[in-house]
């Protein structure tokens, strides 16, 4: 399918993008801490959900969920958080870009809160089986775990999910409106030649 082109100025001065949306208040600027305290920790424990967002090193993003029982992501310490790599699709894309540019962002989620917890750090992959039994996860690992080295802690503004009504079932499309995964797989797989 072509692109169509956009005939239409882009920003690319970062003077002029903050000139346009005005200076953050000093709390805003000093609420970033740079590890885990308590209040973190129990954010993460409540926490069933959290999008992974890594990039390889051309610069190509991908974000992806990870999901689990409430706690299944575990503080090592104060500096480091642990989840386990459950068997999936096996594309790995988040894996490979981790090997790659290990920077993170991981935003968590709890189920009817719209604040979300936002971390940013570097990871690394272990297969050590003897650590990764240790962590008591149910369920079954691909073998693996992802140790992030935790540089930036911060509750994000509710307004996305506000503006969204994202916990509000009242806004929720009936299922039969719902898109349908298995019609959307196999159309792309047509695109793609595959039937």
């Amino acid at each position: 399918m072509e692109k169509t082109p956009l005939h239409i100025p882009f920003i690319s001065d970062a003077k002029e993008l903050k000139s346009m949306v005005g200076e953050s208040s000093e709390r805003v600027r000093h609420k970033v801490i740079p590890y885990v305290d308590s209040h973190v920790q129990k954010f993460i424990a409540m926490s069933p959900l959290f999008f992974l967002s890594t990039s390889d090193r051309d610069g190509k993003s991908d974000v992806s969920p990870r999901g689990d029982s409430p706690g299944f992501v575990h503080v090592l310490d104060p500096h480091r958080l642990v989840y386990p790599e459950r068997p999936g699709n096996r594309r790995i894309d988040s894996l490979l870009n981790i090997l790659s540019d290990p920077g993170v962002g991981m935003l968590f989620v709890i189920p009817g809160l719209n604040e979300v917890l936002r971390i940013n750090g570097t990871a690394k992959i272990t297969k050590d089986e003897e650590f990764i039994t240790g962590m008591n996860w149910s369920g079954k690992t691909i073998g693996a775990a992802v140790i992030v080295e935790v540089e930036e802690c911060f509750m994000h503004c509710p307004r996305a999910f506000d503006q969204a009504g994202l916990w509000d079932t009242a806004t929720w499309a009936k299922s039969e409106h719902l898109p349908s995964m298995s019609e959307m797989i196999r159309a792309h797989l047509q695109i793609n030649g595959l039937n």
